[in-house]
């Protein structure tokens, strides 16, 4: 024997609320499933009846409803923030491995590479740990490309047009 359905009664501010998000603009596809269960079941429909309307799951309507009747429409729509995994680098190491790279190479390197970053950061104890991707990450962030031989731009990188001995176009040559 099945049990009986809940029915979830959604206030007329959440209903205007409800409506006006689904008027709206572009929102997450998720956002508007469970918006629109919501909408069904406050209409009166039971779980099933709105998971089969708007091709959510029974169990995830039913938790639908369950949040909605804890936490509220914020609750029931969004979900909560995720920490994420913290940073390696605060913005003290982030800052002194940048200052590294920016002046000389050590003695014996021609330029800076992500490995010699890593292994000199550590060296000099910039950091506790750190890993070659980290860097390359870092420097990708900076827009920094330190294993070029140049980083600066020169004005004299223009083309220049000179007249070979000030005769006619014919002898016009590009210099590079």
């Amino acid at each position: 024997m099945a049990r009986p359905a809940k029915r979830l009664s959604v206030s007329g501010e959440d209903k205007l609320e409800l409506e006006k998000l689904l008027a709206s603009g572009v929102s997450q596809v998720r956002v508007v499933l469970r918006a629109l269960a919501l909408r069904q079941m406050g209409d009166g429909r039971s779980a099933s009846e709105a998971a089969g309307m708007v091709r959510l799951t029974g169990k995830a309507v039913r938790e639908l409803a369950d949040r909605y009747r804890a936490g509220g429409l914020e609750r029931a729509l969004y979900d909560k923030q995720r920490p994420g995994k913290a940073r390696l680098l605060d913005d003290r190491a982030r800052q002194r491995i940048i200052a590294m790279v920016c002046g000389e190479p050590p003695a014996g390197q021609a330029r800076w590479s992500v490995r010699l970053i890593v292994e000199q950061a550590l060296k000099r104890k910039l950091v506790p740990k750190l890993g070659r991707e980290t860097v390359r990450i870092l420097l990708q962030d900076h827009d920094f490309k330190p294993w070029r031989e140049k980083n600066v731009v020169r004005s004299g990188t223009q083309r220049r047009v000179h007249r070979a001995n000030g005769r006619g176009a014919g002898n016009i040559r590009k210099a590079l």
